[in-house]
């Protein structure tokens, strides 16, 4: 099967959904090669940033579950290749 590279982009506003952000993050670890997460704390908010190298499927899976959680927003960019 065929992978692509993937940058997802998650900005939590909502502390409280943090438990959840890891559970999934944790249940994906396999496709993760990378994250960095940056406090803002004069904002009160936290950047995360995860690359990942999987299929469509479940690049697109975990992106929309990341998505269902309350107090986040969720964007994500495709490698071309």
């Amino acid at each position: 099967m065929e992978t692509r590279i993937a940058l997802i982009g998650i900005i939590v506003e909502d502390t409280d959904s943090t438990d959840k952000i890891n559970d999934l993050l944790h249940e994906y670890s396999n496709y993760i090669i990378g994250r960095m997460g940056i406090p803002h704390r004069q904002k009160n908010i936290s950047i995360i940033s995860i690359v990942i190298d999987a299929d469509n499927n479940t690049i697109s899976s975990l992106s929309g579950k990341l998505g269902m959680i309350k107090g986040i927003s969720v964007k994500t960019v495709y490698s071309k290749k």
